[in-house]
This record gives C-alpha cells, structure tokens and sequence, in this order.
C-alpha cells in the first residue's frame, strides 16, 4: 500500500513538472519548434557570422563596408543572398561606416520563423 502511494505522489510530481515545462516552452526546449529548425537557425547564424567577418576583412581592405553584391564580386562571399536555407539576406550600409544584415524567412513553409540580425559588434539579435 504504501508503494502504491509512492508511485502515485511521484506521478503526481512528474505531471506538475511536465506542465511547468510545457507552460515555460510552449513549442520545446528554448522555443525551438523542431530539430530541423533548430539545424537551419543554427546555420543562418553561420551564414551572418560568416557575412559579417566577411564586411570586417572588406574594411581592411577598403575602407568601407560592401553591399552584398560587393563581397560577391570580391569573392569574398560565395553564395546568393536570395534563398540560403530558407532565408533572404540583406546588408544594409549606414555611410561606409556601420553594417547590418539581415536575414529574413523567405520560404513560405518558414513563416513565423524568427528574423535574425547582426552589425559590426558582432552580435546576433533575433525578432
């Protein structure tokens, strides 16, 4: 009998537990919806990173940060900024002196997806 209550109390205890974590992330563990999601976010940040130490080695070398065609006719970037795992990528140039890019979800079975961002600090910002 009193194994019976014990089971029950620890039930009771992982239902609670259970609703907690639903209640906290409601579409799993840090908002993430799905692995998959989870693989192309991982990769989009990449790809800013990437972008971005990109504008950082094109100011070096110029001045100035570049549009995106401009890292592309550099060589500097290899791939389009039009559809790269879902996402549209947009750099954004304030006056040569400041960079933000952009990417966007271009895919309509993406939509609701998070819109991420980075500039010259370096840091990803996510919408």
């Amino acid at each position: 009998m009193k194994a019976a209550f014990s089971l029950g109390g620890l039930l009771i205890a992982l239902a609670i537990v259970y609703f907690l974590y639903k209640a906290q992330y409601p579409d799993g563990a840090g908002g993430a919806k799905s692995p998959i999601q989870q693989i192309d976010l991982t990769g989009v940040r990449t790809d800013l990173l990437g972008l971005a130490q990109s504008e950082r080695l094109y100011l070096a070398g110029h001045t100035t940060y570049a549009s995106l065609e401009q890292l592309q006719q550099s060589g500097a970037v290899t791939f389009s900024g039009a559809n790269r795992r879902g996402y549209h990528y947009v750099i954004e140039v304030d006056a040569g002196k400041h960079f933000k890019i952009t990417a966007t979800p271009a895919d309509p079975a993406k939509a609701g997806w998070p819109v991420l961002t980075i500039d010259e600090t370096m840091q990803i910002l996510q919408k």
